[in-house]
Parts: C-alpha cells; structure tokens; sequence
C-alpha cells in the first residue's frame, strides 16, 4: 500500500522535486484501498482457514493513518517501513523495500501466499511496481485484475485490454495487482475502526530489513522530477443560452468548433 497526499487538497513539490509529503495532508491511495478489498474478500471466502491480511506500506511516520485504515476495514496486523533515506526513493529502490518487507512478514508470520497490490499510486501513477516486485521476489505475477477468484493454491484473474479480456491463472504463491474494477471498497464500520485499536501495527527501519541505506533515496535513482510547472487555474466556461430558440444551433455550433461532434 502506499501513502499519498490527498487529491483534493493543495499539492506541492519541494525543491528536489520531490513530492511534499509533510505539509499536505495523506491517506491510503483509493487505488490501494481496492487491493485490501480483495484480499479481504478472498479472506472471508476460505472461512475456516487460516488466513491473515497484513497491511505493509513503506512511507513517512505519517504513513501509519494509511496502515491503520486498513485494519480498520478489516485486515489483521499492519507493518510500516519509515526511514529517513527512504526519502526520494524511485521505483527500484521502493520495489527493493518491499520486498525485503515481504520476506520478513514471511519470516515474522509465515509463509506469503499472495501480495496483492494497487494497480498504480495515486500521485505517481507508474504501476510498476507490483512487477518489479515480483521479479525481486522470484514469483510469477498477475497484474491489473479486474474479478479475481481464487480456489486452493489457485488464483484467476479476468483483465481488460483495448481487444479483448484475458482470463490469466497462476499458482500461489505470487503477487497480484488489482484494477478500480474489482468492485468498490468498503467503508471502516464503527466497531471496526475501535477494533483497529488494538490490533498491531509495527514500525520497521531500513536496518530492520538488512537494507543499506546507501541503496536507496533520491542519490540513487535511476530516474526524477526535474521541473514542474503548475496548472493554470480553470477558467469559467462558456454558457450556451436560449432565448429566442436559437440555443440547440449554437450549443452544435459550439460544440462542433470543438470538434467534439
């Protein structure tokens, strides 16, 4: 999962180019949130096994408000990776992260069956890194889910292209990305967000991991933002009026010159 800064509010980058992550507010990606979704569905569908949700994202401390907005919609334990030298980090060195983390759920929880991920981030939207993650993980991939089924040790996928929808399977254990199209997100219940409370959420640095700090951040990235300029603000647009009868003529007049007819 990962933390964003909020779509509706005032973004900003820092001089680096970096997104400015401290004086804007942050929540869990939306496109994340689906991923949590889906794993807690395939949780409640093999009821009787035994079966955890891990919510794991890497971000600042702040992070943890993304971490525990999972719990509270029902995952079981939430891990977060924040150190400083992760500050900048590019794909690579954020799919190298994760899947040291991976490793360590595995080591600290059992064996991962499926690391279900977000299609994309809502602010860098690269959706790399779920296949970046797989590669370092050595496990096969299913990428941009739009239904998932899962039976036994087997996983189904349906994704959308341009042509056509593939229906693509795998063997667990692997990692999945997961489409806005998987059905939407539930809403944290009251109980479920007092039960969030109490369940455990820990916080683990670079060196927790065995990473070296040198191997990640914004002096190693093999890519970055080196300019940005600001949107102009929206104009007000024009208003068709009808007055005299004339007003379907000019709104296909108008409508025309913008060639959308």
């Amino acid at each position: 999962m990962k933390y964003v800064p909020d779509s509706t509010g005032d973004r900003h980058f820092e001089d680096d180019g970096t997104v400015d992550r401290v004086g804007v507010e942050g929540l869990l990606s939306e496109l994340d949130e689906y991923a949590v979704e889906q794993a807690l569905q395939l949780k409640e569908k093999r009821e009787g096994e035994d079966v955890t949700v891990i919510a794991l994202c890497v971000g600042p401390e702040k992070a943890t408000d993304a971490v525990r907005k999972a719990l509270q919609m029902g995952a079981d334990k939430g891990y977060l990776v924040s150190d400083e030298a992760i500050a900048g980090s590019d794909y690579l060195a954020t799919s190298l992260v994760l899947a040291e983390a991976v490793k360590k759920v595995g080591e600290t929880d059992g064996q991962v069956d499926l690391v279900m991920c977000g299609m994309a981030s809502t602010d860098a939207s690269g959706s790399v890194v779920p296949a970046m993650l797989a590669e370092r993980l050595d496990l096969p991939q299913l990428t941009f889910a739009a239904v998932v089924e899962s039976q036994g040790d087997q996983v189904r996928i349906k994704r959308d292209s341009d042509t056509a929808t593939e229906v693509v399977g795998g063997t667990m254990p692997l990692v999945l990305s997961v489409t806005d199209q998987t059905g939407e997100a539930r809403y944290p219940s009251f109980k479920g967000i007092m039960a969030a409370k109490k369940k455990p959420l820990e916080t683990w640095s670079l060196a927790d991991l065995g990473v070296e700090a040198e191997k990640v951040g914004l002096s190693v990235a093999w890519s970055a933002v080196e300019d940005t300029t600001a949107r102009p603000p929206r104009t007000a647009g024009e208003i068709v009026t009808d007055e005299d009868g004339s007003g379907a003529k000019a709104l296909t007049d108008f409508l025309a010159a913008k060639k959308f007819i």
